[in-house]
Formats: C-alpha cells, sequence, structure tokens
C-alpha cells in the first residue's frame, strides 16, 4: 500500500524533472540556432555583406520570411529556456529576477520579428549604399532589441551573484565581466557593424553557456 502511495509522486517529480530540462534545452539551443541561420543565410543572400549589413536586415526582401521565423523560433526558445531557469535555480527574489530578464530578452526577439529592420547599406540588393533611413517599424525593431541586451546584461549579473552563491568563482567573474564585453560591443558599432554583430552573438552563446551550465546539475527547485 506504501508503494502504491508513493509511485505517483515519484511518476510526477520525474515528469516534472524531464519538462524542465526540456525547457532548459530549448535555451540553450536558441542561439546557435539564431546564429546558424543567420550564417547561412548571411553567405547565400546576394548583396548581403557581415561587415556593412546587421543580421536583422536578413528579415528584408523575398527570403526574409526566413529571418522572420528565425527571429520568432528564437524568441519562443529564450522564453521557453527562462521558464526552465526559474525551475531551475530557486525561489530566492535575486534568483527569480534572472529568469524574468531573461524572458524579457525572449520577448525582445518575438517584437523584431514582428517589426523589422530598415534597408541599408546596399541591402537587400539594388538598395543604395548608405546609412538605413528609421521607419517606425525600424525604431520599434532596434528599440526592442536594445531593451532586450540590456535586459539580458542584467541577467548576467543575477547569474554571476547565483554562481559565486555556488562556489562557481570562474562563472561569477566571467558573467560579471560579460555585460561589459556586450556594451562596449554595441557602443562601437557606431563605428563598424562587425562590433554589434560580435557582441550580439556573444550574448547569445554566453545564455547558452549558462543554461548549460545550470542544467547540469539535478534542478535544486521545481516552482
Amino acid at each position: 500500500m506504501a508503494q502504491a502511495i508513493r509511485t505517483p509522486a515519484t511518476s510526477r517529480g520525474t515528469s516534472v524533472l524531464f519538462t524542465t530540462r526540456a525547457l532548459l534545452a530549448c535555451g540553450a539551443a536558441a542561439g546557435p540556432l539564431f546564429l546558424s541561420a543567420g550564417v547561412i543565410e548571411g553567405l547565400t543572400r546576394t548583396g548581403f555583406d557581415f561587415s556593412r549589413n546587421a543580421i536583422s536586415q536578413l528579415s528584408l526582401g523575398s527570403l526574409g520570411w526566413i529571418q522572420v521565423a528565425s527571429f520568432l523560433v528564437t524568441g519562443t526558445l529564450v522564453t521557453a529556456g527562462a521558464v526552465g531557469l526559474r525551475r531551475t535555480i530557486g525561489p530566492t527574489t535575486g534568483d527569480t529576477w534572472g529568469p524574468r530578464l531573461v524572458g524579457v530578452f525572449g520577448a525582445s526577439f518575438l517584437l523584431a520579428g514582428v517589426f523589422k529592420a530598415d534597408p541599408g547599406a546596399g541591402f537587400p540588393a539594388g538598395t543604395p549604399d548608405g546609412p538605413a533611413a528609421l521607419s517606425g517599424h525600424g525604431t520599434v525593431h532596434m528599440l526592442s532589441g536594445t531593451v532586450g541586451y540590456l535586459a539580458l546584461c542584467a541577467a548576467f549579473l543575477v547569474l554571476a551573484r547565483h554562481f559565486a552563491a555556488h562556489g562557481r568563482r570562474g562563472w561569477a567573474l566571467a558573467y560579471r565581466l560579460l555585460p561589459l564585453a556586450v556594451i562596449v560591443g554595441f557602443a562601437a558599432s557606431a563605428t563598424t557593424v562587425a562590433a554589434f554583430t560580435a557582441a550580439a552573438d556573444l550574448g547569445l552563446l554566453a545564455l547558452t553557456a549558462a543554461i548549460t551550465r545550470l542544467a547540469s546539475p539535478a534542478p535544486t527547485s521545481q516552482r
């Protein structure tokens, strides 16, 4: 009888654990998938130049739907990862803010998929070489990315505190420095688009690394 009573609880716990790991896997996959799609498109789309054009501009043109889908899928995966993080890293106030901020980052990708970047710097093919003229939808796209990456930087600082509290000093130091690297890259984008691309890529890959590291031990909370 006692075994019969314990079995359903064990089964529920296993199911919750599996779901949490699946959510974390979604979050970890988001960055590599987005970057892989961007590199493949950037190398194959006529007129696109990584030294002059932002990956966001791949949303334009007849094949732009591929990049739009990439934004939407990435946003969905990051949001799922945020839920997985919330279940994994615990219920304390500080740790709660990390997943929330990652969720804001995910939402920024969804918004960026709906509101496209503006054409410019020769892309799509036939567009004049000068800087893009900022439109309403382009403004929303730019602001969503700015807010999203600021939220990600704040999330890294929260995660750094979490790593430090669990004795992972190297990880804690890295995630205290990462926001600075991302912000410096964004600031340097006024000089070269490649700096912006590198900073954005760094943020995505660092999120993947953090989620993967946090997923490696058994989750400590299943909220």
